[in-house]
């Protein structure tokens, strides 16, 4: 019998309406497309796997995505495909694999993705209106190969499928931290995997200008440290991001976040005889452009003319956030203007100088972006509103018809769970105020990763998998909502991104030995995994008055080794939930076998606790295990008394400070043990 799974798109629908949870049992998709139907018929992947194109591949993306797609296969299953390229059909020779597009895709927001899958057992016939819809189909198929003991196979499936935003964009910061050419084509890869297309790149900041100027080259060669894209290698990745289907938008913060600016050029700050120096730590700084002078324009011109020329995509983004406007009030001149035009707040000046940024956009063709706090009733309507803080932004920006793009609560960098993420839907939390008509205007959203506390050896951590289930929720309608089956899908394509050249897993091992000079790193990581990193803000806190963390801080200490969703913590967290609430027995038995494993940890740590960076983690491992012998004990003889139960606590309220910028995020369910076993084993009669 064929297993039907249809999807209802609820595009303009109010986020409060009850939706129909979408089996997504079947497969490991990530995103789960529109409709899929399974036939259990087959496709069996034999040596003779072959790949036809019909269509006017002009740009030549769809060949180089087949060529891709055939690599991966072929490493994949092992196969030693007859054919590694694709073929031409001529007379009554056919392909494997039909791949039929209209036509060319402008890379644009009204761009069609939408594509067919059909797979039988002799044949896999795809079909899409554009050359990127063909890409997002192969991707699908790509994700389909399984196998079993004597075969892979593709699974027999019709595919009919639309993503349900048309914006669906990372945003990568390389001004914090430089983030070189490999590392972004490597992150473009795994966004092409999960079908996404906006490639945000975050190019100045207060602690770097990474864009090459030629007009104006004190910009890069001072606002630097030697470490910037080249105009050619800028077109590179445009150019590598196009083949994959991905548009690049780029930002340049202004007039706040400027100290980059102002190292090369201070005439344009807003403090008078002020002298600036790259920005070192995290934060909201006080140097600020100008508004007022003219040779700000000028430069901005300058600057935005050489990027419109490297930059195809319509939209540019000017950055506009976090403007506190301290050196505008001290400055007597800049004063003098807001009293001289009406302007009574910063908020307004601000508002001038958006425009006339607005204007030099214009010139080039391009539709200005910038984050929330650019928003001003008199804004004309064709700018794209960057919604970050609240909904609130999100819901008075589409109410008063601009084009909002969404990145409140995708913000990966805070290293909160995939959970907290995936439970995010970009509708509004209000939508009864906001129409059906007005819901067009909400273009997508858009995960951001600033990188403060983030180097190009960590940062794939720190944006995937959890990406992945993010860009479920920009692909894939409103219903596919399931968190286990979001979960379930979410550990294979974690291993698939691997195969894509991302290396949020094996990274992990090398910072780890990195730590105690290669020796057996097999208690570090038991630890590793059951802690992650300090959430929010709360590991870069401030010492007095600056950011514990600096730009050239170590970045390979334990935290950088953990990460979000720690693995062991989540098993055992759920294993002692089944055996605490239920008395579960398979559930009792991983409880055990992790408390078994933890009571060694200290006494392998202290084979290799010789040197101070793991000082901090010898507290951690000694509790730790001392906690579990004991609770081992506990559950063994079934029986407990005061004194026993007196340490359970004191192991335990150690666990719950930090150890090296990490939390133990396993303490609750320990709680939940030690009370079980003091209702259950705690010896009568004692007194505690």
């Amino acid at each position: 019998m064929n297993k039907i799974i249809v999807v209802l798109l609820a595009f303009g629908l109010s986020c409060q309406h009850v939706f129909t949870q979408v089996d997504t049992s079947g497969f490991n998709l990530m995103p789960w497309p529109q409709n899929i139907q399974h036939s259990n018929r087959d496709f069996t992947i034999t040596d003779d796997f072959t790949i036809s194109i019909i269509g006017d591949d002009a740009q030549g993306r769809v060949e180089k995505a087949a060529i891709r797609f055939l690599r991966h296969l072929s490493n994949k299953t092992g196969v030693f495909l007859k054919q590694g390229f694709p073929v031409k059909i001529e007379g009554k020779t056919s392909a494997v694999v039909e791949l039929t597009f209209d036509g060319l895709s402008d890379l644009s927001i009204n761009a069609d993705e939408s594509y067919s899958l059909n797979v039988t057992p002799d044949k896999i016939e795809i079909h899409s209106k554009t050359d990127v819809g063909a890409l997002r189909a192969l991707a699908t198929l790509l994700q389909l190969v399984a196998h079993n003991p004597s075969n892979y196979f593709i699974p027999g499936v019709v595919v009919n499928d639309a993503p349900r935003f048309v914006w669906r964009g990372l945003m990568i910061d390389s001004a914090r931290h430089f983030q070189p050419v490999d590392v972004l084509k490597r992150n473009l890869d795994a966004m092409a995997l999960v079908k996404m297309n906006v490639f945000h790149w975050h190019l100045t900041d207060d602690q770097g200008f990474r864009a090459e100027i030629k007009s104006y080259p004190l910009l890069h060669q001072k606002g630097s440290d030697g470490l910037y894209y080249t105009q050619e290698q800028i077109k590179d990745v445009v150019a590598y991001a196009s083949d994959l289907g991905i548009r690049v938008v780029p930002e340049f913060d202004v007039p706040g976040h400027a100290t980059s600016w102002l190292v090369a050029y201070p005439d344009l700050g807003s403090k008078d005889g002020a002298t600036y120096t790259i920005e070192r730590n995290s934060g909201i700084f006080d140097p600020t452009l100008d508004p007022t002078n003219p040779k700000t324009y000028e430069i901005i011109e300058a600057v935005f003319t050489e990027m419109a020329a490297l930059f195809p995509d319509t939209y540019f983004h000017i950055g506009g956030d976090e403007n506190k406007g301290k050196h505008w009030n001290e400055n007597k001149k800049i004063e003098r203007f807001k009293a001289d035009h009406g302007f009574k707040t910063n908020h307004e000046l601000q508002n001038y100088f958006n425009v006339k940024v607005l204007d030099i956009l214009k010139k080039h063709g391009k539709i200005m972006m910038g984050w929330e706090e650019i928003l001003q009733d008199d804004l004309p309507k064709d700018v794209v509103i960057h919604s970050w803080q609240g909904e609130a932004s999100l819901t008075d920006a589409i109410t008063k018809g601009y084009k909002t793009v969404l990145s409140r609560g995708y913000y990966i960098d805070l290293v909160r769970s995939v959970e907290e993420h995936y439970a995010v839907d970009p509708f509004p939390a209000a939508p009864n105020s906001v129409s059906k008509e007005q819901l067009k205007n909400l273009l997508g959203g858009e995960t951001t990763m600033w990188s403060e506390l983030v180097t190009p050896l960590t940062i794939d951590s720190r944006i995937w998998p959890r990406a992945a289930a993010i860009a479920e929720r920009f692909w894939s309608p409103q219903a596919v909502n399931d968190l286990d089956g979001m979960k379930r899908r979410l550990k294979v394509i974690s291993f698939q991104l691997e195969d894509f050249g991302i290396m949020h897993i094996r990274n992990k091992e090398v910072i780890l030995r990195n730590l105690i000079n290669d020796q057996d790193i097999s208690s570090l990581i038991d630890l590793s995994n059951i802690c992650e990193p300090l959430k929010g803000n709360k590991r870069n806190t401030k010492i007095n008055g600056q950011s514990k963390y600096k730009t050239y801080s170590p970045f390979t200490l334990f935290a950088d080794a953990c990460v979000p969703d720690a693995q062991d913590a989540e098993v055992f967290n759920k294993a002692v939930s089944g055996f605490v609430k239920q008395s579960n027995t398979a559930d009792f038995e991983v409880v055990m076998a992790f408390l078994n494993k933890w009571s060694t940890n200290y006494a392998e740590f202290s084979k290799i606790n010789n040197n101070p960076k793991l000082k901090d983690l010898e507290g951690l491992s000694k509790n730790l295990s001392q906690l579990s012998q004991l609770l081992v004990q506990v559950f063994e003889t079934k029986s407990m008394d005061v004194s026993i139960f007196s340490e359970l606590q004191t192991h335990h309220k150690s666990l719950y400070v930090p150890f090296a910028d990490t939390e133990v995020v396993v303490v609750n369910a320990l709680e939940e043990l030690i009370e079980k076993a003091k209702v259950d084993y705690l010896i009568k009669g004692s007194r505690w």
